[in-house]
């Protein structure tokens, strides 16, 4: 049986995947630490936010709209930023510059829609994954 320990090492760590100052402060909403009804409610409306935006944006990348893409690359990364993840948070500001054709530091302009789009198409499968790192951790601190 995997021990915490070697599943973490796997995994990453909590503190790895998700800014514990930015989800101490949704906690702190709790009434009751035990049921920690409202921050639950918070992350499990993120994860299904979070999932329906991904699909989407697979459908925009399928129509190559890259205004789209961008403003659903800002909008999931306000939320992402509230619950901590700061990766995904990251990998969404970068679908929202290349949605600008703009680079992923949103400074220099690309010109060529293609690429933009491919790049894209990286950032969300990286994005993905970290939320799934994140997915497994937050579901774990909530006893499921």
């Amino acid at each position: 049986m995997e021990s915490e320990r070697e599943r973490e090492s796997a995994e990453g760590s909590l503190d790895d995947i998700i800014d514990m100052s930015a989800f101490e402060q949704i906690l702190e909403m709790d009434d009751d630490e035990d049921e920690r009804e409202f921050s639950r409610a918070i992350v499990f409306g993120f994860m299904k936010q979070a999932i329906d935006t991904f699909s989407e944006m697979e459908d925009r990348l399928d129509e190559k709209d890259l205004a789209k893409l961008s403003s659903l690359g800002h909008f999931l990364k306000g939320s992402s930023a509230t619950i901590g993840l700061t990766k995904v948070k990251d990998y969404c500001e970068k679908i929202q510059n290349f949605g600008m054709k703009k680079d992923e530091t949103g400074v220099s302009d690309l010109s060529d829609e293609s690429v933009c789009l491919s790049r894209i198409r990286s950032a969300l499968g990286s994005m993905r994954k970290e939320y799934i790192r994140a997915e497994k951790h937050l579901n774990r601190f909530y006893g499921l």
